[in-house]
């Protein structure tokens, strides 16, 4: 089925409202656990399909090579990385397009629940096959 702008932008829309819900009630200053299990109760009010815990298989020539984990994935196509972090750094955007590029999956948000406001940004692979 292809999906359009539209679609991701009205899921990622969602998503961002939701942890805008927990960073509300929560606030700055948990471990990042806290905040992935709170925005996956926020979530499953939704009607969305949410992954804890996406495991990621890196493979390089037919083999795997690594492992990983996402915190959560929509809908079997968004990845959603979280932090807790004072401030986002390029290795944090980098990990989110590696899980992209290893899943070929369109697009990732990144949200930091560690700054005194919510960050939230979203990342694009604008390399992946067309869904």
């Amino acid at each position: 089925m292809i999906r359009d702008q539209a679609y991701f932008k009205s899921i990622t829309e969602e998503i961002i409202g939701c942890a805008f819900a927990v960073s509300n009630t929560l606030g700055a200053g948990f471990v990042e656990k806290v905040y992935e299990n709170a925005l996956r109760h926020e979530l499953g009010k939704t009607d969305l399909l949410v992954q804890q815990q996406f495991p990621i298989r890196v493979q390089y020539d037919e083999i795997v090579v690594g492992d990983f984990v996402a915190d959560l994935l929509i809908q079997d196509e968004i990845i959603v990385e979280l932090k807790a972090v004072k401030a986002l750094d390029k290795s944090h955007f980098a990990q989110c397009m590696n899980y992209l590029k290893a899943t070929d999956k369109r697009v990732a948000l990144l949200i930091n629940f560690g700054a005194s406001r919510i960050e939230v940004k979203r990342i694009v692979n604008s390399q992946a096959k067309a869904l």
